[in-house]
């Protein structure tokens, strides 16, 4: 028998509902991110109040800072599921783009935008 080139449709499903339950939680999360960097979830006087005092100040320029970079991470993180599902339609999903071999089940399970097998990423190193 002759090694597996690519999954089944099946498989390719299996992966687009992992992927899309994913991809609406990470959806939820940065736009959570996102409102707190922007403020805009909310008409309070956190931003304008007179009473801050500086080290409240910097506390608070610190968090959104921080707010941001998660967002950009977040957003990053969205965009791989998105070609993952690009993949997914081109039936091109699961193969590793150093080895041509395919990515095993487990991995794409916890990782399911992977491009590399773990003996490619290792080998990146």
């Amino acid at each position: 028998m002759s090694e597996k080139t690519r999954y089944s449709d099946e498989e390719l499903e299996e992966f687009r509902q992992i992927i899309l339950e994913k991809l609406e939680k990470a959806q939820k999360d940065y736009e959570l991110l996102r409102n707190g960097v922007t403020n805009s979830d909310g008409n309070d006087v956190t931003d304008t109040s007179p009473t801050f005092k500086v080290l409240e100040e910097g506390a608070s320029t610190l968090s959104k800072e921080e707010a941001g970079r998660l967002a950009q991470r977040q957003l990053q993180f969205i965009q791989h599921l998105q070609a993952a599902l690009v993949r997914i339609e081109n039936k091109t999903y699961g193969i590793c783009r150093e080895t041509g071999k395919l990515i095993p089940k487990e991995r794409l399970r916890a990782v399911p935008h992977a491009t590399l097998s773990i003996e490619a990423k290792k080998s990146k190193k």
